[in-house]
């Protein structure tokens, strides 16, 4: 809401129905009219709310992507120390070569997986505008049962 009192939000005003016909102009002729008037503002206010879908979807992946990449720079960080620790703590017991050779391996395993689990967070079915689809779905429904 603005400081008018008045929504700016597409996702917070309700939709309009499609006004209802007329006795007096139920005839084929007022149906085609009315249709030529509804559905270029119908298909409007859709593309309106596909497009602040959109919007929105694009403003959450931004906002994920830099806190991954700011995480991931500090974790990195921390996880090279603890390997530099894990392998001098082999090396105790074994050459320095073969205790990196061994943790570098384990390492490159559980990257890997994880790599594998990470990349599902990026599907396009997550940037689907479920919200837009179904009001054209309900849109076409509507229209439908106007016509026959």
């Amino acid at each position: 809401m603005n400081n008018d009192g008045v929504h700016n939000d597409p996702f917070d005003t309700p939709r309009q129905p499609i006004d209802p016909v007329r006795q007096d102009d139920a005839s084929i002729g007022g149906l085609l009219r009315q249709l030529t008037r509804e559905v270029p503002e119908l298909f409007t206010k859709e593309l309106a709310l596909a497009k602040a879908e959109m919007q929105q979807s694009l403003v959450t992946l931004k906002a994920g992507i830099v806190a991954v990449a700011g995480g991931a720079i500090v974790l990195l960080a921390g996880f090279i120390v603890l390997l530099m620790a894990a392998v001098y703590g082999l090396g105790t017991m074994m050459q320095l070569w073969l205790a990196a050779l061994i943790v570098g391996g384990i390492t490159l395993v559980i990257g890997f997986i994880m790599l594998q689990s990470g990349k599902k967070q990026f599907e396009p079915s997550h940037f689907t505008p479920d919200r837009t689809l179904h009001a054209m779905q309900q849109d076409k429904e509507a229209l439908k049962r106007k016509v026959s």
